[in-house]
């Protein structure tokens, strides 16, 4: 069985193993241009600060936005269930905010006053 890590975030990532990890190191070996870094060659590195002029470092640290058409849809706001609603909501399984959504959706349509 590969060896695992679980991420901060949950997730469960599969390590290398041995066959793999010497797959992976025959590729840098044979990599002129980009060579696994050594201590000595750490030692003359600069922060990107430094070395980008402030123009392009602030460009590259630019917190980017979606574009207007890939904004998203739905917008996170608060509502109070029963707590045995919203048990039985959360034991239904991954998904339930949107089959809530659907199910409001579902009930506008048929309750519409327009």
């Amino acid at each position: 069985m590969p060896k695992t890590i679980k991420t901060r975030s949950g997730r469960i990532l599969s390590l290398p193993g041995p066959a793999e990890e010497d797959q992976i190191n025959a590729g840098i070996a044979v990599d002129a241009d980009n060579p696994e870094w050594t201590a000595d060659m750490l030692t003359g590195e600069r922060p990107a600060k430094e070395f980008f002029s402030p123009a392009v470092y602030a460009e590259l640290c630019a917190i980017r936005q979606r574009g207007p058409k890939n904004k998203p849809l739905k917008v996170p706001t608060t509502i109070r269930f029963d707590a045995d609603v919203l048990a039985t909501l959360k034991a239904s399984g991954k998904g339930w905010q949107t089959r809530v959504n659907d199910a409001v959706k579902d009930w506008l349509r048929t309750h519409s006053q327009v």
